[in-house]
C-alpha cells in the first residue's frame, strides 16, 4: 500500500529508492507490526475481559487453575498487526503474500470459531476434531491449488535434502501436494499442541520465522541463490515482508504472554502460525530444515501421538492402559516431574534457539 505511493514518489524524490530494498522494508515492518501488538495490546485485554472472553482451564494436570479467567483469543492481536504490516510495507503484487494472508487468515478463522465454543460451553473441547481436520484440510488444499497455479517453478517438485550440495529428490506433483499438505497442516496443529505454557509458543515462532525470512531473502535473491546453491525462486524473497510481520508481531505478544501471561494466544493464534510456518517453508523449498528447527513442536506432538496408541496398545493387550509420559503434550511432563513453568518455557526456547542455528547452518554446509 505504501510502497507503491513511495514507488509513484520516486520519480521525483530518488532518495525513496531506499524502499525498494527488501532488507529496509522488512526492518519497518518489524518495528510496525511490534509497536501496533504494543500499543493496542493492553486495550484489546481489556475488552476481552469486558466481554468476559476468557480462558477454561483443564480440572486436571498441572495446577494452572490460577490462570482461569485471563483473557484469550489474543492471536486476533497477532493476526491485526501482521496483516496490517504486511499490507503497508509489502508488494501487493506479489502472489506468496496474498497466499499466506489467505492461510494465515483462514486457519485463523477455525481458531476463532473453535475458541469461541470453549467459551461459550466453558470447557476446553471447542470444536471437534472431525470438524477441525476437515476444516483445516480444505483450507490448505486451496492454498495448495493456488501455489501450484500462480508460482509454478520447475523446484516445487523436488525436495530438497539439506547439508548434501545440489541433492534434491523428485517428488512429482501428487508428493508436492501430500508433502505441502502435511506440512501446513502437521504444523498448525504441532504449534497448537505446545501453546500450553505462558510464551512457550509464540517465541519458538518468532525464532523460526526469523530464520525463514533469511531463506527467502536468499532464495529469492538470485545472486546469493547461485552462490550458496539454492534453487533461485523469482518473488519468494517477499516472503520476508511476511516473516518479518510475524516476528514483529510475536515479539509484541509476549510483552502480554511472558509469565504470569496477561492474555493466552488461543487457538486462533497457535493454528494460524503453525499454518503459515508450514506454508513459508515449502515456498522457500525447506521443509526438512522447518522440521529440524521445529524439533519442540515436532517432540511435543510426537509426544501426544505417542502417549494416545501406547496407551490404546496396553489397554487392548493388558486391559489396563499405560503411559509413556507422566503427561502429554510433554511440557506438563516435565511440570509433573518438578519444573516449574518459567523453567520449561526457557529451557524449550534454548532448545529452539539451537535448532534454529542448526537449521541456518544448511546455507553453508552443503
Amino acid at each position: 500500500m505504501i510502497l507503491e505511493l513511495l514507488r509513484y514518489l520516486q520519480l521525483d524524490l530518488n532518495f525513496l529508492n531506499v524502499f525498494n530494498y527488501i532488507t529496509f522494508r522488512a526492518v519497518l515492518t518489524i518495528i510496525t507490526a511490534l509497536g501496533f501488538s504494543l500499543f493496542f495490546g493492553s486495550l484489546f485485554i481489556k475488552i476481552m475481559g469486558e466481554y468476559s472472553l476468557s480462558q477454561y482451564v483443564r480440572q486436571y494436570g498441572p495446577d494452572h487453575q490460577k490462570k482461569m479467567g485471563t483473557p484469550t483469543m489474543g492471536g486476533l492481536l497477532i493476526i491485526i498487526s501482521i496483516v496490517a504490516s504486511v499490507l503497508l510495507w509489502g508488494d501487493l503484487k506479489n502472489s506468496y503474500l496474498w497466499q499466506l494472508l489467505f492461510i494465515l487468515i483462514g486457519f485463523g478463522l477455525i481458531g476463532f470459531l473453535d475458541d469461541l465454543k470453549k467459551i461459550k460451553e466453558k470447557n476446553s473441547e471447542g470444536l471437534s476434531a472431525g470438524v477441525k481436520y476437515i476444516s483445516q484440510s480444505a483450507i490448505a488444499l486451496v492454498a495448495i491449488y493456488f501455489l501450484l497455479k500462480h508460482n509454478s517453478h520447475s523446484d516445487e517438485m523436488n525436495l530438497l535434502i539439506p547439508y548434501i550440495k545440489s541433492t534434491y529428490l523428485y517428488i512429482g506433483t501428487i508428493g508436492f501436494v501430500i508433502l505441502s499438505y502435511l506440512v501446513i497442516v502437521g504444523s498448525s496443529n504441532a504449534v497448537n499442541l505446545t501453546d500450553g505454557l505462558d510464551g512457550l509458543a509464540i517465541m519458538p515462532t518468532v525464532m523460526i520465522a526469523s530464520a525463514l525470512a533469511v531463506f527467502a531473502y536468499v532464495t529469492g535473491n538470485q545472486i546469493f541463490a547461485n552462490y550458496l546453491q539454492l534453487p533461485f525462486l523469482n518473488g519468494v524473497g517477499e516472503i520476508t515482508i511476511f516473516c518479518a510481520a510475524i516476528a514483529g508481531a510475536g515479539l509484541g505478544f509476549l510483552w502480554f504472554n511472558a509469565y504470569p501471561a496477561e492474555v493466552f494466544m488461543g487457538d486462533i493464534g497457535s493454528l494460524s502460525l503453525g499454518a503459515v510456518l508450514g506454508a513459508i517453508a515449502i515456498m522457500v523449498k525447506q521443509e526438512l530444515v522447518l522440521f529440524i528447527m521445529g524439533g519442540v513442536f515436532v517432540m511435543e506432538t510426537l509426544s501426544v501421538a505417542s502417549q494416545v496408541l501406547y496407551f490404546r496398545y496396553t489397554k487392548n493387550k493388558y486391559g489396563t492402559g499405560k503411559r509413556i509420559f507422566l503427561m502429554a503434550p510433554v511440557h506438563h511432563h516435565y511440570e509433573k516431574k518438578g519444573w516449574n513453568e518459567n523453567q520449561v518455557v526457557i529451557r524449550f526456547w534454548i532448545i529452539t534457539m539451537v535448532l534454529v542455528l542448526i537449521g541456518l547452518a544448511s546455507l553453508k554446509i552443503r
